[in-house]
């Protein structure tokens, strides 16, 4: 899924018309633990099998891909140099644009307050600015695919959490790729720009729609960001902001129908992932639509009904 977003992404600008601040920096997992290293090297397998560029490095290649990073503790690295990033916002607006112009209708400050069956169909979508009769309904709600779940008498079994993000001032270029600190529990990046975007799980977060942003939490990402990048020490923090992570039963997305309604699709649960695999679960929900079932690539393991004997004994463990 993620290698086909990629492809979406590189040719996003001349397939949609939009600049998208595509950085082709790389994505750098960094391993502090014995159990971090083995963890890494069965996934490397793995993303070599499918042809993905990964490899292995040592702290002294990560000091030549990152020259600015602290590597004391580290044992090794997994690095992408194919992997990219981008700017969320612009990606949105360029979809929306486009879909627009091909005659989609977009509703924004539009609350969904109920959905309305008929039978085992869903027939309408009840707003806070009116009814939208539907032939299908799509539930990609993020932090609120549960609530809208539940207006169709459905438990998706996610569950939705606060993560914070800080934002710095722009500083000169000194580091392109991803950097995702299990350990630590910390991942950044330095903007097309220059300035630097962090963020981290928080200990002890309960479920909830909170997205304040908190004091402690600018205060442990500093100790964390200048430990591990001492460059960073005398910048500025512009802002801050928070959103949620829709966290599903194993971390992994659930995708496809749901049984008890015929034309009601989720792509929901994506635990942290949602923005690398976005483009191409919008082709598959799609595909689903026209074709009653997703061509591009398979998707039965990621349905909901993985779940119907049961809680899963293990979940994805690259989650920050």
């Amino acid at each position: 899924l993620v290698r086909a977003s990629i492809g979406i992404f590189k040719n996003f600008e001349k397939t949609m018309g939009r600049d998208i601040g595509l950085v082709e920096g790389g994505y750098l997992l960094t391993a502090y633990t014995e159990g971090e290293v083995e963890r890494y090297k069965k996934a490397i397998a793995m993303q070599n099998e499918v042809g993905a560029d990964v490899r292995l490095v040592t702290p002294e290649e990560v000091r030549e891909i990152v020259p600015y990073y602290n590597t004391e503790g580290l044992l090794a690295g997994a690095y992408c140099p194919d992997d990219c990033h981008s700017d969320p916002f612009l990606v949105t607006v360029g979809y929306a644009e486009n879909a627009e112009r091909l005659g989609v209708e977009v509703n924004l400050h539009t609350e969904v307050k109920a959905i309305k069956k008929e039978g085992s169909r869903t027939k309408t979508v009840v707003t806070n600015r009116g009814d939208i009769n539907c032939n299908w309904v799509v539930n990609a709600a993020g932090g609120y695919s549960a609530e809208i779940g539940r207006m169709l008498g459905l438990d998706l079994l996610t569950v939705s959490y606060r993560h914070q993000i800080l934002v710095t001032e722009p500083i000169q270029r000194i580091q392109d790729p991803l950097i995702v600190n299990f350990y630590h529990q910390i991942y950044f990046r330095q903007t097309a720009h220059g300035s630097f975007l962090s963020g981290q799980s928080d200990k002890g977060e309960k479920p909830s729609h909170n997205v304040r942003g908190t004091w402690p939490f600018m205060v442990e990402q500093a100790k964390k960001l200048t430990h591990l990048v001492p460059a960073l020490k005398d910048i500025s923090v512009v802002r801050q902001w928070a959103g949620l992570y829709n966290m599903s039963p194993d971390a992994q997305p659930i995708l496809g129908r749901v049984p008890g309604v015929e034309n009601f699709i989720v792509a929901i649960g994506f635990s942290g992932h949602g923005f690398m695999l976005a483009p191409v679960v919008g082709v598959l929900m799609a595909e689903q639509i026209v074709y009653g079932e997703a061509r591009t690539l398979p998707i039965d393991e990621l349905n909901i009904e993985r779940f119907k004997d049961g809680m899963p004994s293990s979940k994805e463990a690259n989650v920050v």
